[in-house]
């Protein structure tokens, strides 16, 4: 009996792939990049599972040319906006993805893009690495406080309450949005739930912990960005349609806000015109979950998904749970 034919669309960590080959036919896509839509067509055929990324957009299209024995999607990320769920449970085909194991590696990447804008700390390096420092100046590369400030968490879910929590280290006023108040958390951190209104206006640093939904794309534009202290921070290590990014270009160069701290963007990996330039923006490369044991955890995820649904049992978790039924 033949092998169950398992495809990757990005490398993942090697640990990962050598479990799936100890019981399947498994190809990893050999290029160091996202597969073009046409690529991934050809990738996927005949497979009975497919392991994606967000880069990966898995619509009607794509599970049609891997035909009606593929049995599941499992995206390596916590997050699936990539994902046509209403076409893969038409088509019978589970979906899943990594939730929980990657939350404290955001939280805490959102702390250090917070502290790295509040003290100017990637602007600085550079200036040390271009050889232009001469000496301590007392002006020089003056940043802003952290401790006894407000700060702002715009969703209070796995990531966004963890992110919250390590705000009592500073000494820190909470308050948050979400789509309900969260009373243990409020008892626990002294937290404040507040409206979307007053979480712009009283913020010095606002953080966004969202999921990518209609009502939550550009959550943050033009508009939300002038309702902002002038010294306030912007930190999303959540999803970059959040923000409107052009908007953000135009308040950070008019000082409408102080700063901000980005690992997500708009239209990844193209950045809006003018944002790589600007010194009061930290940019990185979608990184947040980059840590070698949250990579492994989500491996494990992703290998047991895979196993159970090949073996005919249901996966550990499934997004699309109408399939199931």
């Amino acid at each position: 009996m033949s092998k169950s034919s398992v495809y990757v669309t990005r490398m993942i960590p090697q640990q990962t792939i050598d479990t799936l080959r100890e019981r399947y036919d498994v190809e990893v896509n050999p290029h160091d990049r996202a597969l073009t839509k046409e690529e991934l067509l050809q990738a996927v055929r005949r497979r009975d599972a497919v392991i994606s990324l967000l880069t990966d957009k898995i619509d009607g299209e794509v599970l049609d040319a891997a035909g009606p024995q593929c049995k599941i999607i499992a995206n390596y990320a916590v997050g699936f906006n990539n994902f046509d769920l209403d076409a893969a449970t038409a088509r019978g085909v589970i979906m899943t993805n990594t939730p929980g194991v990657l939350d404290d590696a955001t939280a805490t990447h959102a702390w250090a893009l917070l502290l790295a804008t509040a003290r100017r700390i990637s602007e600085s390096e550079r200036y040390v690495r271009a050889g232009r420092w001469h000496g301590w100046a007392p002006m020089a590369f003056i940043g802003q406080d952290v401790d006894n400030t407000t700060l702002g968490v715009a969703g209070l879910g796995r990531i966004g309450s963890k992110f919250a929590r390590k705000a009592a280290a500073f000494d820190m006023n909470i308050i948050y949005t979400d789509a309900k108040p969260n009373a243990e958390f409020e008892r626990q951190y002294n937290a404040r739930f507040v409206d979307k209104t007053t979480l712009l206006r009283e913020s010095d640093y606002l953080s966004l912990h969202l999921p990518l939904l209609p009502e939550t794309h550009h959550y943050i534009g033009a508009a939300e960005l002038s309702a902002m202290k002038p010294t306030a921070v912007l930190i999303n290590a959540a999803r970059g349609p959040l923000v409107d990014e052009k908007a953000l270009v135009a308040a950070l160069k008019q000082n409408v806000i102080w700063g901000a701290g980005l690992d997500v963007f708009e239209d990844e990996p193209v950045l809006a015109p003018g944002l790589a330039e600007l010194d009061n923006v930290v940019i990185v490369p979608h990184i947040a979950s980059a840590t070698t044991q949250t990579r492994l955890a989500m491996g494990k995820i992703v290998t047991d998904n895979v196993i159970r649904v090949l073996s005919g049992e249901a996966p550990l978790n499934c997004i699309n749970l109408q399939v199931l039924k």
